[in-house]
């Protein structure tokens, strides 16, 4: 009998460092260029960025990922009743750091994502800094999906053979 791997065994902890920031960490089992993939390979962002819980996917996804590179994601049901995500590519460091703004409203965030790898495994840490305390607050929903994201890239990472040696 084949037994399913605990994914709940590496949490996600959300933190808040300051009224304009947030911190979210994970570790993943995989090495740092994989994860590094799911989160800039267009094809594989798709397959876990939106919780399926919410019930609204991910329609497309266009990535130019290096420095002064864009981005634009497109969340709906269907292209006429969609949501537009996107920004700029600040500073792209292959398999370590990814720096990009969130351009969708004057309330955007910046986020780093960084990836450290350590015997195999990968501590993922997404910060984000907002322009204010209020934007911050009025943004504070979205770092609640993360932990459900991140499961679904741990799935998505099982299935890219991350867990084998």
């Amino acid at each position: 009998m084949e037994s399913k791997p605990d994914l709940k065994k590496n949490p996600t902890t959300v933190e808040r460092k300051s009224e304009r920031e947030v911190v979210v960490t994970r570790t993943f089992d995989a090495p740092a260029r994989i994860v590094f993939a799911a989160w800039t390979t267009p094809e594989l962002f798709m397959r876990w960025w939106a919780p399926k819980s919410i019930g609204v996917p991910l329609l497309s996804c266009d990535m130019d990922v290096r420095t002064g590179g864009t981005y634009r994601l497109e969340f709906g049901q269907d292209a006429s009743n969609s949501m537009a995500f996107f920004g700029k590519y600040l500073d792209v460091i292959p398999n370590a750091r990814l720096v990009w703004t969130n351009e969708e409203s004057e309330d955007g965030s910046v986020t780093t994502v960084t990836f450290e790898e350590k015997d195999g495994k990968t501590l993922l840490v997404v910060h984000e800094v907002y322009p204010s305390k209020e934007a911050l607050d009025a943004n504070s929903g979205a770092e609640g999906g993360l932990p459900e994201q991140f499961e679904q890239l741990d799935e998505l990472l099982l299935t890219l053979g991350a867990g084998e040696a």
